[in-house]
């Protein structure tokens, strides 16, 4: 189940992502961006647009469940929206996420790279 803890490199190699467990359940936050001090300017709440990228958490909820993990959210903030997600490891630097809304077949997946 510990194996998702760590930093993980985004697709698009823009930003770096902290995983780490909570009590049982598994979060990650931004620790790194290309572009420091950026905001969360897409966030539809007025109140939030004003905070920084990041420290943010983006991954929420995750379970492990025999070899997933399951009932998780992802926040996208350069779209400004949350998905129900689940992340599987493809090998052990591979974690394949998918975002959808609804059911998982409509959605769309993320490939995260492992920091050594």
């Amino acid at each position: 189940p510990d194996a998702i803890i760590g930093e993980w490199l985004s697709q698009e190699k823009d930003g770096k992502i902290s995983i780490y467990k909570q009590g049982d359940k598994f979060y990650g936050k931004i620790s790194w961006g290309k572009t420091p001090g950026k905001k969360d300017v897409n966030n539809p709440e007025a109140k939030l647009k004003n905070r920084d990228l990041i420290g943010l958490v983006i991954l929420q909820d995750f379970k492990y469940k025999g070899s997933a993990w399951e009932d998780g959210k992802i926040y996208d903030p350069k779209s400004g929206s949350t998905y129900s997600c689940y992340g599987e490891l493809e090998d052990k630097n591979t974690l394949k996420l998918r975002g959808y809304v609804g059911i998982s077949i409509i959605g769309r997946t993320a490939v995260w790279t492992k920091v050594k």
